[in-house]
């Protein structure tokens, strides 16, 4: 980790009011406009995002081409990956925009149709760089490794910008116009059809490499309590599977 984790806390002469609630801060996050609605989870989602993507774009080139046991455990590590991206983004464009777009001002509704618009950037460079996984599971060889990892590099940058652009924009006029009611109610239209085996493997993937201080603020909360419980029965399994889709890029290091 680059940057110590935080929560935003009022200060003096500060536009924090009295309905603000403190916002978490992670590693490689652009902002974390002040509000009513606790924006946590999205915090937590975006890290997982940008940990990922900085690792396959680093281990693709770092990993030998006969090496298939890493490609192929790097193929399904990839799947836990864009499952969560995909759900994440489909949530947002079926059940997020559309409650924003009808309380927002028309300049902010332009914003709302970036976010969607930038969506469909990203899902095809992340569909491109699971071909080339494919790829390398099936027949490896330096041309095609060396495709996938600008495909990685490219797909890396075009997801950090999108992150950049909701952290510091969208975020900001979503804790203009919703409660915090408001963002639960949207929260378990996001959870629908989320079985409790995707429970069981989104659970330690979002935490992995979340620092103590933030893992225990969110055990402390209401629900946390079995989110900590399913952290531990999960987290080795996880980890071990990460080690081995990273093993050449953790011997790198």
């Amino acid at each position: 980790m680059t940057s110590t984790p935080t929560r935003n806390k009022k200060t003096a002469g500060s536009s924090t009011t009295s309905m603000d609630v403190p916002q978490i801060r992670l590693s490689g996050q652009a902002a974390a406009p002040e509000g009513p609605v606790d924006m946590s989870m999205m915090y937590l989602m975006h890290h997982a995002f940008r940990r990922d993507l900085a690792a396959f774009a680093a281990a693709v080139p770092a990993t030998p081409l006969e090496d298939r046991d890493v490609w192929l455990a790097m193929q399904q590590r990839w799947g836990v990956f864009a499952d969560a991206l995909h759900h994440h983004h489909e949530g947002e464009d079926e059940h997020l925009w559309p409650v924003l777009s009808a309380r927002v001002t028309d300049e902010e509704r332009v914003t709302l149709e970036a976010m969607e618009s930038e969506h469909g950037e990203i899902d095809p460079a992340l569909e491109a760089c699971a071909a080339g996984l494919d790829r390398m599971v099936e027949h490896p060889d330096a041309d095609t490794r060396a495709a996938l990892a600008v495909r990685m590099t490219a797909a890396k940058e075009s997801l950090a910008r999108h992150l950049f652009h909701e952290e510091t924009e969208t975020i900001a006029i979503l804790q203009r116009v919703l409660t915090q009611a408001d963002w639960e109610a949207i929260d378990e239209k996001f959870k629908e059809g989320v079985s409790f085996g995707k429970i069981l493997r989104l659970v330690p993937w979002v935490l992995h490499e979340v620092p103590a201080e933030v893992r225990d603020q969110l055990f402390a909360e209401p629900g946390g309590a079995a989110h900590r419980i399913v952290w531990l029965l999960t987290r080795g399994r996880f980890a071990r599977q990460d080690r081995r889709a990273f093993r050449h890029l953790v011997a790198a290091g």
